[in-house]
Order: C-alpha cells, then sequence, then structure tokens
C-alpha cells in the first residue's frame, strides 16, 4: 500500500507541475491578444465546433451562464463571437466565431499545435498514441 500512496504522490506532483507549466505558457500566449485567459478559451471552444448553445460552453467552460453572457458580451464588443437566436428554442441563444475570431482562433491553435509538438517531443510515436488514449480516457472521466 505504501509503494501505491508513493505513487500517487509522485503522480500528482508531476501532474502539478505540468499543469503549472502549461498554464504559464498559455498565459503568455494569450497575454499579446488583449484578451484574459478564459476569454481565449471561450474562442478556442467555440473554433472546434460550429456554433455552440450558451449553456453547452458554459458547460465545457466550467462556468456560470451569468459569467459567461458577461464574458461573450465582451468578445461580441471586440467582434470576436456572435450570438444568434437558435432557430427551435427561443430561449436558447448560438454562439459562433465572426471571420475576426476565426482569424484569432487560427493563430492561437497553431500556438497549440505547437506547444503539442514540443511536450511530446520526447515520445516515440507508439508512446505518443499511448499518450493520446490515456488522456482521452481521463478526460471523457471528468
Amino acid at each position: 500500500m505504501s509503494g501505491q500512496v508513493n505513487d500517487i504522490s509522485r503522480l500528482s506532483h508531476q501532474l502539478v507541475e505540468f499543469y503549472e507549466k502549461i498554464s504559464s505558457w498559455e498565459q503568455d500566449v494569450v497575454k499579446s491578444s488583449g484578451l484574459s485567459t478564459a476569454q481565449m478559451h471561450a474562442i478556442e471552444i467555440v473554433g472546434h465546433g460550429v456554433s455552440l448553445r450558451m449553456k453547452e460552453l458554459a458547460g465545457k467552460m466550467g462556468v456560470t451562464t451569468g459569467t459567461l453572457t458577461v464574458m461573450v458580451d465582451r468578445l461580441e464588443e471586440q467582434g470576436l463571437l456572435k450570438r444568434t437566436p437558435h432557430a427551435t428554442d427561443r430561449r436558447s441563444w448560438l454562439v459562433e466565431l465572426t471571420a475576426a475570431g476565426g482569424k484569432l482562433f487560427d493563430q492561437h491553435h497553431q500556438y497549440h499545435l505547437r506547444l503539442t509538438e514540443e511536450i511530446t517531443a520526447p515520445l516515440s510515436s507508439h508512446e505518443q498514441e499511448m499518450f493520446t488514449v490515456l488522456l482521452e480516457k481521463i478526460v471523457s472521466q471528468m
């Protein structure tokens, strides 16, 4: 049992260190955009889809719809996102990127691809595949 505790403790330390490095990198990259990290994450999430309901976006970001509304208001004022009424649900609004938001998403996504290449560079192709499978499994349970 003691070995498992040490393994979990070691893994916990590594996860925190990994998170801190990625978080620091993300903050440095986002700083040049003039947006907050949360605002850039909204752009990133919407950019991977065509459009999302406000409630779906709030869920993916782990924020309340009230918090998201304020954020989307600001991003809409900056011409990066737009809201349109949902076709079949009068109570719902869809959020999608504008052309300027799409351009920002493309630039930021390229940063993420380069970071992923840097992170996985020391891994063999088999290890990269294993890493991908394990992350998918972990993320699907969160």
